[in-house]
């Protein structure tokens, strides 16, 4: 079952698509432009509709999601954590 999506090989994070995941969970993924399935071990409970690291990211690193600049980390975060307002902020301002 795919429980995460991701567009492109290249993007950062990848979007949770199923309710119930919790931490320690391995979870298997979709690249939908690569047509490929990746499974990942996830560090924290992540509802639907938010995203998780498929990549180590730095602070200020920034973060792709279906090809799209998306905003830059503001901690270090590891493959399998959550990305949300806590750890990703806009550049806007």
């Amino acid at each position: 079952m795919i429980q995460f999506i991701v567009h492109d090989e290249d993007d950062s994070v990848g979007v949770v698509t199923v309710e119930g995941l919790k931490a320690n969970d391995t979870i298997t993924g979709w690249i939908m432009d690569q047509d490929v399935l990746i499974d990942i071990k996830i560090n924290q409970d992540i509802p639907i509709g938010h995203k998780l690291a498929i990549k180590d990211l730095n602070e200020d690193d920034t973060v792709i999601k279906y090809g799209v600049d998306i905003g830059r980390t503001i901690a270090k975060i590891a493959v399998g954590d959550h990305l949300h307002v806590h750890n990703v902020k806009t550049k806007r301002w």
